[in-house]
């Protein structure tokens, strides 16, 4: 884009002397001039909808880069002012996930420093009420624990034992003698032993890695600085 740039200065004209050739008005001056402002009107960009073409910038100061984040205006902001935007929304420490590109933040967004975090291992929220996770980024559990297997047994002790029970006895004293019953008498069965069987059962699995719960696999980056 260019400016209009005045070729004559038609009113110095005015002071000259009657008859001085420079003080007639010249249908090339006139001309000139119509070309300056023809080419400085055509290289402008239009009020509504422009298109522009080259490297267009704006400039600093209230117009452009400093408008506060949360400005919902229609004004024109510049990359360095979406920059400083989405660096608020990343603070420093700010975790960064990607499912399926592996590049560094810092590339991708253009600002900061970022880590890589977490590797290996699943996020979980702060609970101060929690000593294991009372801190921030406090770490624990174990990828490889044992699930231990157990035997379950049992011992039983079964002496011989006899069962005793009341009742009556008739008793014959003779051949030739009549017989009486004897009331209240205490018997006993003989001595037995009761079979009772006992079956041990093995429970659990010893294996590494089988205690994960369900997951995804994700890149994680922490930024730093």
């Amino acid at each position: 884009m260019s400016n209009y740039t005045q070729s004559t200065n038609f009113a110095t004209k005015d002071a000259l002397t009657s008859g001085d050739p420079l003080k007639i008005v010249k249908g090339t001056e006139i001309n000139t001039e119509f070309v300056n402002i023809s080419v400085a009107i055509a290289t402008k960009a239009d009020l509504a909808s422009p298109t522009f073409t080259g490297t267009p910038s704006l400039p600093t100061g209230t117009t452009a880069v400093t408008q506060t984040a949360g400005n919902s205006s229609t004004l024109i902001a510049t990359t360095a002012f979406v920059q400083a935007a989405l660096a608020t929304l990343h603070p420093v420490g700010s975790i960064y996930i990607n499912a399926t590109v592996a590049t560094n933040p810092g590339t991708l967004l253009g600002f900061g420093t970022w880590t890589a975090f977490g590797a290996g291992r699943v996020m979980v929220g702060f609970d101060s009420g929690n000593v294991l996770f009372d801190t921030a980024e406090e770490t624990g559990g174990s990828a490889n624990a044992t699930l231990p297997s157990h035997t379950h047994t049992a011992t039983v002790t079964d002496p011989s034992h006899a069962h005793t029970f009341q009742g009556s006895v008739y008793i014959n004293p003779g051949s030739t003698g009549g017989g009486s019953a004897q009331a209240g008498t205490t018997l006993t069965t003989n001595t037995a032993v009761t079979g009772i069987t006992v079956a041990n059962s093995t429970e659990g699995a010893s294996a590494t890695n089988a205690n994960y719960q369900p997951y995804i696999t994700v890149y994680m980056w922490k930024r730093t600085a």
